[in-house]
């Protein structure tokens, strides 16, 4: 059996990507990451991983490019029936392992459910996405059943002190300075 090691669940489940398929003979996988820089993945260690309802901590023996893709190697996996077992297991993290933000910065999962409301005090809904445009990110915000323009959704520009005036973590509210019609 590999080396992963039974271990407690982490305190603040955090997922940074996902194992893919084993690639080689070796015991190497593909690994499929969520951060915004991708490498940034290897910064946070350990990994928990579940499997068959049970929390596993990962170690890693190496990580490398390969064409588009990254590869890893879990240490304990040596062939590929063991990459295998590890195909489609969400690559967890505990948020505390998370660098401190500059203020100003938000982790997009701390945004989520948030209620989104304009500087007029309108409400506009609660956060239920994120979105990646280029330029900048935009929250998906679910409209409130009963929404006076008749609005299901709306896409608000995450633009600190343009748009977005205060986040309020604590009471999960975001001000926004903008056209409930729009």
């Amino acid at each position: 059996m590999s080396k992963q090691l039974a271990a407690q669940p982490p305190a603040n489940p955090l997922v940074l990507g996902k194992m893919g398929s084993a690639y080689g003979i070796r015991g190497w996988l593909k690994v499929f990451s969520s951060t915004e820089d991708a490498e940034s993945i290897f910064d946070y260690q350990p990994w928990f991983i579940q499997r068959a309802g049970q929390w596993r901590l990962i170690e890693l023996e190496g990580w490398k490019r390969h064409n588009q893709d990254m590869i890893i190697k879990v240490k304990g996996v040596d062939d590929r029936d063991a990459a295998t077992l590890l195909t489609n297991c969400e690559i967890v993290v505990d948020a505390a392992q998370l660098p401190p933000l500059e203020s100003g910065d938000y982790y997009w999962k701390d945004l989520m459910g948030c209620q989104v409301v304009t500087t007029e005090g309108y409400e506009l809904g609660k956060v239920i996405d994120m979105m990646e445009t280029g330029s900048n990110d935009v929250l998906v915000v679910k409209a409130n059943l009963k929404d006076a323009f008749g609005a299901k959704e709306r896409l608000i520009p995450f633009l600190d002190g343009q748009v977005i005036k205060n986040v309020d973590l604590t009471t999960g509210t975001i001000e926004v300075d903008w056209d409930p019609g729009f």
